[in-house]
């Protein structure tokens, strides 16, 4: 999977899960008929969310985005489907061109700790998938623990 796809398929899945949670907050404040559609829709938004944070974290690093762009991704993901404009404006000017940078070049930025750990992330995918589920587990448990937006 390409940086492009995987930033992709985050991008999406974090407007999908837009729409989870306005519809339930329709549901819950208009229709009246319950809160289980936010309760659903704001786990999962709340989910995804986290994961595209990181997603936009490792692709920063991967495709050596400025701060400013780095926070411009990030940011997007709390406007309602702002990552999709995001996600096709980046590949259309292409910060999202290239393969994995799993190897190291002559480039001073790859000396940096955050592309090496990117680099050894990339050499050991599977463990890769496993920190970046885990990591988002932890991040979600303590949010949950810390309870939701609002206080509610």
């Amino acid at each position: 999977m390409s940086p492009r796809l995987f930033f992709r398929i985050l991008s999406i899945a974090e407007a999908v899960t837009w729409t989870l949670l306005l519809g339930g907050m329709f549901a819950k404040y208009v229709l009246e008929i319950g809160e289980l559609g936010v309760q659903v829709g704001g786990f999962l938004h709340g989910l995804v969310f986290i994961a595209y944070g990181m997603s936009a974290i490792i692709i920063a690093v991967n495709q050596r985005w400025s701060p400013p762009l780095f926070v411009l991704a990030v940011a997007t993901a709390v406007i309602p489907f702002a990552t999709i404009p995001f996600d096709i404006w980046a590949d259309r000017t292409g910060r999202l061109d290239g393969p994995w940078r799993s190897e190291r070049t002559d480039d001073p930025r790859d000396s940096t700790i955050a592309n090496r750990v990117l680099r050894w992330l990339l050499k050991h995918p599977v463990g890769f998938s496993v920190l970046f589920v885990v990591v988002l587990a932890v991040v979600m448990a303590t949010l949950l623990m810390v309870g939701p937006p609002g206080g509610e």
